[in-house]
């Protein structure tokens, strides 16, 4: 007989701990950051966040670290004080590490010339960012600035929360875009694999589903 393969063969990292949860929330922020340096230095376009948070830059002197956590703490700010979401502190968190790691890896991560190498590239900060999303969402210490405004608008609007979800992703690319922010083909790409992605990486830690 063939041996069962695990549906959630990650799950075992769930731990009820706090300093397990804190860990595992640690690493994949740090994940994510990662997955967000690389599809930007990938340069074939990149996040509709991403395409914001550069086009800021070309008119600030900021770097796109500080603009996510300053942009994060808006955020945060308008749903927790307007909307009365819930906040956390995975989402206190996810605001300054993920910008302090975009920052941090900026020197590390290569520019590839190559077309190839690009796309590579930035298909591995696509399927990192779902990992990653798995890993952070599995600690259970808070959601992300954005997913909070996302369930904000969920509750209070009782609309679909795919439909907000693509309605705010659509308005900061626009936007990001009219400020000079570096909209591509990957964009295009990010759109149509982000969904697979996370949902391959919630998977792999057993998010949202029953046992």
């Amino acid at each position: 007989m063939t041996p069962s393969v695990p549906i959630a063969p990650l799950a075992g990292l769930v731990r009820p701990s706090r300093p397990a949860r804190l860990t595992l929330l640690l690493a994949g922020l740090f994940m994510y950051g990662l997955s967000l340096r690389l599809m930007l230095d990938a340069n074939v376009g990149t996040a509709p966040w991403e395409v914001l948070h550069v086009g800021i830059t070309r008119h600030l002197p900021l770097t796109v670290g500080v603009i996510s956590i300053l942009t994060g703490v808006l955020i945060v700010a308008f749903t927790a004080l307007r909307l009365r979401e819930r906040i956390g502190l995975g989402t206190l968190l996810n605001v300054v590490l993920i910008g302090v790691f975009l920052d941090l890896l900026a020197p590390l991560i290569p520019n590839p010339a190559a077309l190839g190498w690009q796309w590579a590239q930035f298909l591995l900060g696509v399927g990192l960012l779902g990992f990653a999303t798995g890993a952070y969402v599995a600690a259970g210490l808070g959601a992300g600035p954005r997913d909070g405004l996302t369930l904000a608008l969920n509750r209070i609007t009782g609309w679909p929360v795919s439909r907000i979800r693509s309605a705010v992703e659509v308005a900061v690319l626009l936007l990001g875009w009219a400020l000079g922010g570096p909209l591509g083909w990957g964009t295009l790409v990010f759109a149509l694999t982000v969904g697979p992605a996370m949902g391959w990486g919630l998977g792999l830690f057993g998010v949202g589903k029953k046992g």
